[in-house]
C-alpha cells in the first residue's frame, strides 16, 4: 500500500514550499525554529539553503516512501488506503516516534478504528502552544481517514 494522491497533496498543502523569486525552495524556519526546505524536509538543512522545485518532489517522494515504512511497521491492524494515507501523513508530520508511543495507535492496533479521528485532532500543538495551522491539518487528516474529502471550508 502507498499513500494516495489526495495524501501527497495534503502534505504538500500544509508542508508548503516557500521559494524565492527565481522559484528555487529556500530554507525557513518552521514554526518551532527547526530549518526546513521543500515540503518539510528537515535532515541536514541550514538556513540559506536552496533547492529546485525538482529536488523538493524528489525528495517528499523518497522519504514518502520512508514513512510508509513506518505506519507499516507500526500499524498491526488492516488499514483502507484513506486510513493509510491520513497516518502516513500524520507520521511525516509528527515523526515515528510520536506515532509508536500514541494512544492513537494504542486504540488502531485494538482495532478501535473509530476513535482515531478523535485521537488525530489531539495532535495540535507544538512548542506546547496550539497552533491553527496544525489543527486544520488535523482535521484534514481526521477527514481522509473517515473516507471523506479534506478540502472543505475551514481547512483550506
Amino acid at each position: 500500500m502507498h499513500i494516495s494522491d489526495a495524501g501527497v497533496e495534503l502534505i504538500k498543502h500544509f508542508e508548503g514550499c516557500p521559494t524565492n523569486d527565481e522559484g528555487n525552495c529556500v530554507a525557513y524556519l518552521d514554526a518551532v525554529n527547526v530549518p526546513t526546505i521543500g515540503y518539510g524536509h528537515t535532515k541536514g538543512v541550514k538556513m540559506g539553503d536552496v533547492w529546485s522545485q525538482e529536488k523538493a518532489n524528489m525528495m517528499l517522494e523518497e522519504e514518502l516512501l520512508e514513512y510508509e515504512g513506518h505506519v507499516k511497521n507500526l500499524v498491526q491492524a488492516p488499514l483502507k488506503e484513506c486510513q493509510f494515507s491520513a497516518l502516513v501523513s500524520f507520521c511525516y508530520n509528527l515523526g515515528p516516534t510520536n506515532l509508536g508511543s500514541s494512544t492513537l495507535l494504542k486504540k488502531l492496533n485494538a482495532f478501535d478504528y473509530d476513535e482515531v479521528p478523535e485521537q488525530i485532532l489531539r495532535w495540535d500543538k507544538a512548542g506546547g502552544k496550539r497552533l491553527e495551522g496544525l489543527a486544520k491539518r488535523r482535521q484534514a487528516e481526521a477527514r481522509m481517514y473517515e473516507g471523506l474529502d479534506w478540502k472543505i471550508d475551514g481547512i483550506v
